[in-house]
């Protein structure tokens, strides 16, 4: 992906003296505080699809606890937090398969979702509405709050290179806050450049990290092309 940006092996996000990297996968590692950050998982999102006739493969929930494994695996987190919408519908227990569960990791906190206030509890782990920790604010929905982490938006950047447009997931952060993209593998995706995103970042226009095959590329905002 020829792009006129920073091709970056670990690209890294300082946010209130915090320094986050953006993983490829689409999780956020934070070293210091060894913590895994996750967004929008929407597990079961395609057997919740087809109880309505809308017939998608039934395998979203298992290829994203999968890579979500790997993530686990390669950056070994004391903790996960999973930034709501976890769970798809309140429904999502009883659909899902006793072997897609992720282990491994020794605390999960689970921030509540507009799709998901009371997560499985056989799942285990805290249910938090939102999370302070060493100075950073996890919550679902973006408020443009200072040193903010949040999902909910499924941010996504279309850009130009080798003359065709990609669209791909992304991380959208100005350095006072912070919106990850859906891990989910059905999740979808909004266009940074929506309106939606004004009272998340209502300072400046963030920069986004992109997330390609096997990499995460810095680009400019200036640089994304609307849908």
């Amino acid at each position: 992906m020829a792009l006129d940006a920073a091709e970056l092996e670990d690209a890294r996000i300082v946010l209130a003296d915090a320094a986050l990297t953006p993983d490829v996968s689409g999780a956020l590692w934070w070293a210091d505080a060894r913590t895994l950050v996750v967004s929008d998982l929407h597990l079961e999102k395609g057997s919740a699809f087809a109880a309505r006739g809308a017939h998608l493969p039934p395998y979203d929930t298992r290829a994203t606890l999968a890579r979500l494994a790997r993530a686990i695996a390669r950056r070994r987190p004391a903790r996960v937090i999973a930034l709501g919408d976890s769970f798809h519908d309140a429904d999502t227990d009883a659909r899902m398969d006793e072997a897609d569960l992720v282990a491994g990791v020794q605390a999960w906190i689970w921030i509540a979702g507009n799709h998901d206030p009371a997560p499985p509890a056989r799942l285990g782990g805290q249910v938090r509405e939102e999370l302070v920790l060493d100075g950073l604010l996890f919550r679902h929905e973006p408020t443009g709050a200072e040193a903010e982490v949040a999902g909910h938006l499924h941010p996504c950047a279309r850009v130009a290179g080798r003359g065709r447009t990609l669209r791909r997931r992304c991380f959208a952060a100005d350095g006072r806050r912070l919106v990850a993209p859906a891990f989910g593998a059905f999740a979808g995706g909004l266009n940074v450049r929506d309106p939606a995103f004004a009272e998340a970042f209502p300072d400046d226009p963030p920069d986004v990290h992109v997330l390609g095959r096997d990499r995460v590329w810095s680009v400019g905002f200036e640089q994304l092309l609307p849908d």
